[in-house]
């Protein structure tokens, strides 16, 4: 007898062997018990969770010899010529291959055709989105009024791309992934089938690389099967598929992490040796750091997590926050993306274990900003007391431009005048430093003419044109006291000197 592949092998023959769609087989068995026949459905889901067996299960159950019934009885001429795929009144296209306009109006030729020997003419279509859209558009007319003999059974993996006018004509039935558990044990059935003694890890990794696919779980257990015997085992598989494992990377991360990544390089140099690719300990990697940032969430359900919880490092777990396992697990990925662009993949897995030393300490904004909200409150509550650092300030001098005229560096060179002034007065003149009215001066005038001065230590201010405002500027001397006496011509003028003038 040929050799059949576990996949065909094993596809369902009837509703009830049809695993996790269990909304799909209902609906469909109800549907047939009652006589409600539609003339058009599409199936669509992810690949491998069995869109095409349902077409052909349904197809069965409508042109079993035996009467239309959701459990054919898969022994009559039509069961088995369904099931080997050469019935004459059940024909499956391929869209891919199908996809112009032509091969759409040769269909709407062959409909005007009664079937053979079966009760309906039954067309499957599968990844019926590849038809181009004038194929879509020549098909409108068929699938909304087809004979009553001819029903249509479309298949899908991407929904979007099936035009609207298309999904309105049928009944759609969306498949779901099929959970890991369910796919765990078929594969045990299959591997008891075959008198091949299987390890429970190696079929749940071998499930949860299968990501909710049963037909590629059944392609990926045939692999492991040729090459491992009659015990599958998951050190088998590691060596032979040249896998990282989670464990080995679970040892480089501690090890790096924890604060010896002299060691994590020469395990990482182990697995280089044993020929894993870069790429796959990026990938096993970014497995891992999704692993137990699950589990840092508090998520424990093995199928999950993708490993037992007793494989997991609790002291690694304990070590990180979730913040810098977010931040390593979007590191992992970025640098998958990046590998194509480097000048050694080998170089930027190393460089990503030497910098996985300093995680540990790796701050994110968030915690930042929330440590800075808890210090606040603390200071406002009075629980965070902050010492101010006294410093000793050494007082310099203020040395002014060396650049001086001649006339200031000899009057600097006398004793200079304090120069204070009163307040506004609307006068105009004005006493500074004196803020008493002189009545009669009785002092004795200096014959010394400060105007030049006054002017010229106004224009070095950058007051050039307030300077002209002055009109006399003459040194009292008052008791010992020196006062200026300043006059100008308008009060506006002293207005707009006064700040100057008190600096002076």
């Amino acid at each position: 007898m040929a050799y059949e592949v576990t996949a065909t092998r094993k596809r369902p023959q009837d509703f009830e062997k049809l695993v996790g769609q269990e909304f799909v087989v209902s609906t469909l068995e109800n549907a047939i018990q009652e006589g409600h026949i539609a003339h058009a459905y599409l199936f669509s889901g992810p690949r491998g969770v069995g869109k095409t067996s349902s077409a052909r299960l349904l197809a069965k159950a409508l042109n079993c010899e035996r009467g239309m019934s959701a459990h054919p009885c898969g022994e009559c001429s039509s069961c088995r010529e369904i099931a080997a795929g050469t019935s004459v009144d059940v024909i499956e296209i391929d869209g891919a291959s199908n996809t112009s306009v032509n091969d759409i109006r040769a269909i709407k030729e062959e409909v005007l055709f009664p079937p053979q020997s079966s009760r309906y003419k039954i067309y499957i279509i599968d990844e019926v989105h590849m038809l181009s859209t004038s194929a879509f558009n020549a098909l409108l007319k068929t699938i909304e009024e087809p004979p009553e003999y001819i029903i249509f059974i479309f298949a899908t993996t991407e929904l979007q791309k099936v035009p609207a006018t298309i999904r309105s004509r049928c009944q759609q039935f969306r498949f779901q992934l099929i959970p890991q558990e369910l796919i765990q044990s078929c594969l045990k059935s299959a591997a008891d089938d075959l008198s091949i003694e299987a390890d429970e890890d190696a079929l749940f990794w071998i499930a949860k690389e299968a990501t909710g696919s049963m037909r590629d779980a059944y392609t990926l257990f045939d692999q492991v099967a040729a090459f491992s015997g009659n015990h599958i085992t998951l050190q088998k598989i590691r060596e032979r598929l040249n896998l990282a494992g989670f464990s080995k990377i679970s040892e480089i991360v501690s090890l790096s992490v924890l604060g010896t990544p002299d060691k994590a390089i020469e395990v990482l140099s182990s697995l280089f040796e044993a020929g894993v690719s870069p790429e796959q300990i990026v990938k096993d990697s970014a497995d891992f750091f999704r692993t137990i940032l699950l589990y840092k969430t508090g998520i424990r359900r093995p199928s999950l997590l993708g490993v037992s919880e007793d494989d997991i490092p609790k002291e690694l777990v304990d070590a990180l926050s979730k913040e810098q396992i977010e931040a390593a697990l979007k590191a992992e990925m970025d640098l998958y993306r990046d590998m194509r662009y480097s000048i050694s993949p080998r170089f930027e897995v190393e460089l990503m274990v030497s910098r996985l030393s300093s995680l540990s300490s790796l701050v994110s904004g968030e915690s930042l900003m929330q440590e800075i909200k808890k210090m606040r409150e603390g200071i406002a509550e009075g629980k965070v007391i902050v010492k101010k650092k006294v410093e000793r300030v050494i007082a310099k001098e203020e040395v002014s431009t060396p650049i001086e005229t001649k006339e200031r560096i000899e009057t600097k060179e006398e004793p200079e005048p304090q120069i204070a002034i009163t307040e506004p007065k609307p006068v105009e003149e004005a006493i500074v430093n004196n803020p008493d009215p002189i009545e009669e001066p009785t002092n004795k005038a200096i014959d010394i003419s400060l105007i030049p001065l006054i002017q010229d230590e106004l224009r070095y201010m950058g007051k050039s044109v307030e300077s002209r405002y002055i009109t006399a500027a003459t040194a009292i001397e008052d008791n010992g006291d020196n006062t200026i006496l300043i006059t100008m011509g308008q009060a506006f003028q002293y207005n707009s000197l006064l700040p100057s003038i008190y600096h002076l």
